[in-house]
Parts: structure tokens; C-alpha cells; sequence
């Protein structure tokens, strides 16, 4: 099988360390169908290079989602998404998404002045609009 080129998108300034988002953008990308399992993924050096990271940064990553079993690096062969996740290994990810996405989204807003009041009520609404629209969209 081909190597499965990654988008990653790092942040620097985030206070996340970066072999933090490189594990949760592929948990992310394995949780939304974007990575399937049998997809290889680059090789520590290549996705250091390519992300201009440590090569030990990258090796973190791999073997932290190694040990989560979502990946299995084998000696010259590559770093493969592991086959058949387990359920609870998909709910975790799909879990540990959602709170990253939302620790993210959270300190951003933080960072920009807004109060826990404004972030919440902005949450509420967002909720309702989508809601509004897939029922709109349901019932043509």
C-alpha cells in the first residue's frame, strides 16, 4: 500500500506540545475516516522534514499512538494504521478529538479577551443554528 500523505497543521504558539498535536491530528484523521487502517504513514525522518520538527518530536508521536494501538511500525516495512481498531480504541479517539478541539477553541477565545460567558452563550448558539439548519434541510 502507498504512503498516506498527512496534513498536519502545527501550531507553535498554542502552549500544546507539538508531539501532543501530531498524535491528535492522526487520532483525528483516523476518527473521521480520513486515515483508514492498512494506510502507512511517513516515516519519522520524512514527517520531520516535512513538518520541519525534531526528528525525536515525531518519534514521541509514533510511539505514544503505538502504545495507544492505533499504529504498528514494522522494522523495514513502514508505520501502518493498525488494522481493526478496537471499539473502545475509537471512542477514545473520537473522545480525546472533541476535548482537544474544544481545549483549542476554549484558549483561543480566552486569549482573544472573550469572557466564559460570551464563549458559552457562542457555543449555544452555534448549537441552535445547526440545529435550525438540519432541520430545515430534513424537511425538504
Amino acid at each position: 500500500m502507498a504512503e498516506k500523505n498527512l496534513t498536519l497543521q502545527l501550531d507553535f504558539h498554542s502552549g500544546f506540545p507539538i508531539y501532543t498535536q501530531i498524535v491528535n491530528q492522526i487520532q483525528s484523521q483516523l476518527a473521521n475516516g480520513i486515515l483508514k487502517p492498512g494506510d502507512q504513514l511517513p516515516t519519522v525522518r520524512a514527517l520531520a522534514s516535512e513538518l520541519r520538527v525534531n526528528f525525536n518530536t515525531v518519534a514521541r508521536a509514533y510511539r505514544i499512538l503505538d502504545e495507544a494501538r492505533i499504529i504498528s511500525t514494522q522494522q523495514g516495512r513502514g508505520t501502518y494504521i493498525i488494522e481493526i481498531p478496537p471499539p473502545e480504541v475509537t471512542e477514545k479517539l473520537r473522545q480525546d478529538s472533541l476535548s482537544e478541539l474544544t481545549k483549542r477553541y476554549v484558549g483561543e477565545a480566552f486569549r482573544l479577551g472573550f469572557s466564559e460567558r460570551e464563549v458559552s452563550q457562542m457555543v449555544k448558539d452555534t448549537l441552535k443554528s445547526w440545529k435550525d439548519a438540519k432541520q430545515v434541510k430534513d424537511e425538504e
